[in-house]
């Protein structure tokens, strides 16, 4: 799946670790996210969504075929 979430974080300055506490997960989570290796739950999708005040979809593409 891919993600905008470096693009978002860093438009708001944003560091891995503060992004993590925000959505109470692990940096290590975020990473992985980020880096395609994990999926996230419906629940933290949408609380990433919700962190970034947009839609899900303006987070995650899940590059449907």
């Amino acid at each position: 799946m891919k993600t905008r979430l470096p693009e978002l974080r860093d438009e708001r300055g944003l560091s891995q670790a503060d992004l993590a506490a925000d959505v109470d997960v692990t940096r290590q989570t975020i990473n992985a996210i980020e880096r395609g290796r994990y999926d996230p739950s419906l629940e933290l999708a949408f609380k990433l969504a919700d962190r970034f005040d947009c839609r899900i979809e303006d987070v995650f593409d899940p590059e449907f075929e």
